[in-house]
């Protein structure tokens, strides 16, 4: 393919041609035949040198989160008999304009390393490659492209920040600990009894005192750990809700779920839009969770209330988080009657312009109102533009949070 520098190459010497025929000079006319012939030359080189590189693609860290530093790392090795040539290299990043960086001369063998930084400011998914190189012939006329590394498809997730989970629902919710068995250890935590011993049992855990002492086989039974539950409900309606804004949102659900996770609770995720996680504990749930947050995208035909009635319509228990734009009056009424299928219910509004109703809070980070059953409308924690959710979370729920951390086992 010729280059601008071709291109230009090519009128010039047709233009010395026609001048050398029209005025009878003969080095006008052999010096653009000469400019032919070279384009020519160089058409042919670009054609028969062969890009011999064997190119490996790493990106860093394994998971990208928005606003965190990601970087893509390339290793080059000629595998040819002969210096490679100088080479540009190019690599398509979704959203840019790519990475193009300048390979040097490679000897036979030999290996080199390149890297570049992705742009993590949007979340979602993103393409990266092919990875093209651009050989040239040394006079810059021509070119060829050559792919050296296919397309990779990375996600970028939600922000995640350092939070306080989820405070634990007030009483006992019966389903807390049987909702995913499978991601409960195998023993517990606690020591709780002996029992025989039955065909399949670790015999890591047979009590060999026991056994000395009676000639009885019997093995140690521990306690299942409990598991409390926090469900977090994201409006996902696009009222009001700028895509910067959106963001914010989607990381304080990230952030949460995350949170609760790590603390051992079982999570779930449930948007306006109808998606509803189910409870699940451990890291494979999470990432799960962390998928959705990541391709979620805000819808304009639902609303916080269609997303308030189905949560009345469906499991309940253990605690509820909802995180929304603004909570007007309606959507009060609906979380004042979750506040009876809920042990504990939290709201946070995302939109300071439209507070809902008995707010105390606006200018307090500490002034959560934390719906019990038998409430009869629901308070509100406030974070407006230009505050970190963070600060205001952690300021509102670390008392009771704490509290609840560090109390009696059950």
């Amino acid at each position: 393919m010729l280059t601008r520098g071709g291109w230009t190459t090519i009128v010039g010497a047709v233009g010395l041609i026609a001048a050398g025929r029209v005025l009878g000079t003969t080095e006008l006319y052999l010096l653009g035949a000469g400019l032919v012939a070279l384009v020519g030359v160089a058409l042919v080189w670009v054609n028969v040198v062969r890009v011999r590189l064997e190119v490996t693609r790493s990106v860093s860290p394994g998971r990208l989160h928005q606003g965190g530093q990601g970087l893509v790392e390339l290793a080059l090795h000629n595998e040819g008999r002969r210096r490679s040539t100088t080479l540009r290299v190019r690599d398509a990043v979704s959203g840019t304009r790519g990475a193009s960086m300048w390979i040097g001369p490679l000897r036979a063998g030999e290996q080199a390393g390149a890297a570049y930084q992705l742009p993590t400011t949007r979340r979602g998914r993103m393409t990266v490659g092919p990875l093209e190189a651009e050989l040239a012939d040394p006079f810059g006329l021509c070119s060829r492209r050559v792919a050296l590394a296919d397309e990779l498809e990375l996600v970028v997730y939600p922000a995640i920040e350092p939070l306080l989970p989820v405070a634990h629902a007030s009483g006992q919710d019966a389903r807390a600990a049987t909702r995913n068995p499978n991601a409960l250890a195998a023993t517990g935590e606690d020591f709780f009894a002996l029992r025989p011993y039955a065909v399949g049992d670790d015999l890591r855990r047979v009590h060999w005192p026991t056994l000395a002492r009676t000639g009885e086989l019997v093995v140690r039974q521990h306690e299942q750990p409990w598991q409390e539950r926090a469900t977090v409900l994201l409006d996902v309606s696009a009222e009001r809700m700028t895509a910067a804004r959106f963001d914010e949102v989607v990381a304080a659900a990230a952030s949460l779920l995350a949170a609760s996770c790590a603390a051992g609770d079982q999570i779930r995720l449930c948007t306006s839009a109808g998606t509803d996680s189910g409870f699940g504990a451990g890291p494979g749930h999470l990432d799960a969770l962390l998928f959705r947050l990541a391709v979620q995208q805000p819808d304009a035909d639902v609303s916080l209330s269609t997303g308030l009635d189905r949560l009345a319509r469906g499991d309940s228990g253990g605690s509820l988080v909802v995180l929304a734009a603004a909570v007007g009056t309606a959507e009060a009424v609906r979380l004042a009657t979750l506040s009876g299928r809920y042990g504990l219910v939290v709201a946070v509004s995302f939109d300071a312009d439209h507070p809902a109703p008995g707010d105390t809070g606006r200018d307090q980070p500490d002034a959560t109102t934390v719906v019990g059953r038998g409430a009869a409308v629901p308070g509100l924690l406030h974070c407006p533009a230009g505050a970190a959710f963070a600060t205001r979370w952690n300021g509102s729920a670390a008392t009771s949070t704490a509290q609840q951390r560090s109390g009696v086992r059950r």
